[in-house]
């Protein structure tokens, strides 16, 4: 396997800010949010807190793949793997908006968790990159695919009169397999079993403690 370059100071100082935004929540959306324009629904209090759950689980997510996005750009190789990176994440900030302001609506918070969602998700983003181009794609595969699948386990549980969160959920997922499929279409190739199985744990316990924590 050839060295992993140094990546330059300053994308490594801009890691930093990236990592800081997202973790403070002063990232704004470039796209505004969906379902804004529909009036907000009469939720009783356990309705409010699950959609409040699940929306404060995508938004730990989306905390997530800012950090895989970073990380493994920062150690790509290539260019315009580089570039493809940096525009699934430009559109992952708007998702992270997006959720922050809906937990805002249902009178929430995000996850207390969450510097520590980023910082297993960056180490793993670096994994994930030295492991060559290709599986770097692979990776990104396999999770955009995980996320569309739990995306679409959300849409089937929540309030059926919250159109406001179902808007939000909806575009998230119709982006994250785009982001799949152009990974698939710049040369991914399929991680191992071991690997999936792997992810899949662990997206279990940032689901499950971010939904309540």
């Amino acid at each position: 396997m050839a060295a992993v370059p140094r990546p330059p100071l300053d994308e490594i100082i801009a890691g930093f800010d990236r990592a800081l935004r997202t973790l403070t929540g002063v990232d704004t959306a470039s796209r505004p949010i969906p379902g804004a324009a529909l009036p907000e629904a009469a939720l009783d209090d356990a309705e409010r807190a699950h959609a409040a759950g699940l929306m404060r689980v995508n938004h730990a997510g989306e905390v997530c793949a800012q950090a895989l996005y970073s990380a493994q750009a920062l150690v790509a190789r290539d260019p315009a793997i580089k570039a493809q990176f940096a525009k699934a994440a430009r559109e992952e900030t708007d998702h992270l908006a997006w959720t922050s302001m809906r937990l805002r609506e249902l009178d929430s918070r995000p996850s207390l968790a969450n510097p520590l969602w980023y910082t297993g998700s960056f180490a793993i983003g670096l994994l994930a990159g030295v492991a060559g181009e290709r599986r770097n794609l692979g990776f990104v595969v396999e999770t955009e695919r995980q996320v569309e699948e739990h995306l679409a386990g959300h849409l089937d549980t929540l309030p059926e009169a919250d159109a406001k969160s179902r808007a939000v959920v909806e575009t998230m997922r119709a982006d994250e397999a785009r982001h799949g499929a152009e990974a698939y279409e710049a040369g991914a190739v399929p991680l191992p079993w071991l690997a999936r199985r792997a992810m899949r744990a662990c997206a279990d316990v940032m689901r499950a403690v971010a939904y309540r924590l």
